[in-house]
């Protein structure tokens, strides 16, 4: 008789998940080792998630070649933005990072005007742009997964793409992978309950 049949098949996919993956789990078994927590690199309070980024110089080309390198994939638009004068990279800048979760917001809040309008009563201000890819590089899928979001927008002004509409660059998880998206940017758009929306804050 099984020792633990009344768990459910989603009780042990949460372990593995929390041994950080099946390579983890079977390294696990076979060493002597106890559990240990994982170190995370970003902590939660209230609804939001921080986290610091610095920046490396990376102008946007260099990014997506880096991400290509790396199996992360890039939308048509993305590259758009990446290319753009006003993608203007720094080097060695540190900054406090506040990711808001849609949670936050009822459905019909959840729009960019009423979010900027929050984040500004927070201090919190606009990133650059190279924050997203800062993000994308820094998190993977199931780390962005662990903090119940599926997208992380970076909240930066909105940079036109080639089809001339206002976008702004996201960290996305998807059944394919890990991808930089990008989504309008107008003060009306609308977004989901598992969304994030990234800020720059003050330093705590």
């Amino acid at each position: 008789m099984a020792k633990y049949k009344h768990r459910t098949d989603a009780w042990f996919d949460a372990i593995v998940d929390k041994l950080g993956g099946e390579k983890a789990a079977d390294a696990f078994l076979c060493s002597e080792d106890a559990v240990s927590t994982p170190v995370r690199g970003w902590r939660e309070q209230d609804g939001v998630i921080r986290f610091s980024v610095t920046s490396n110089g990376r102008t946007g080309e260099e990014w997506i070649i880096y991400f290509e390198s790396k199996g992360i994939k890039l939308t048509r638009w993305a590259k758009d933005l990446l290319r753009s004068t006003a993608f203007q990279p720094t080097n060695g800048v540190t900054t406090e990072i506040a990711v808001m979760k849609g949670s936050l917001f009822t459905d019909d809040d959840r729009i960019t005007s009423k979010i900027r309008a929050e984040a500004d009563k927070r201090n919190f201000t606009k990133p650059n742009p190279e924050v997203a890819c800062l993000i994308r590089d820094m998190f993977t899928d199931q780390e962005i997964k662990e903090m119940g979001l599926t997208w992380i927008v970076t909240m930066h002004d909105p940079i036109e793409d080639s089809d001339r509409d206002p976008n702004l660059l996201s960290t996305d998880r998807n059944s394919d992978g890990p991808w930089l998206y990008t989504y309008y940017g107008r003060p009306g758009s609308r977004w989901s309950r598992d969304d994030g929306f990234a800020f720059a804050a003050p330093p705590t």
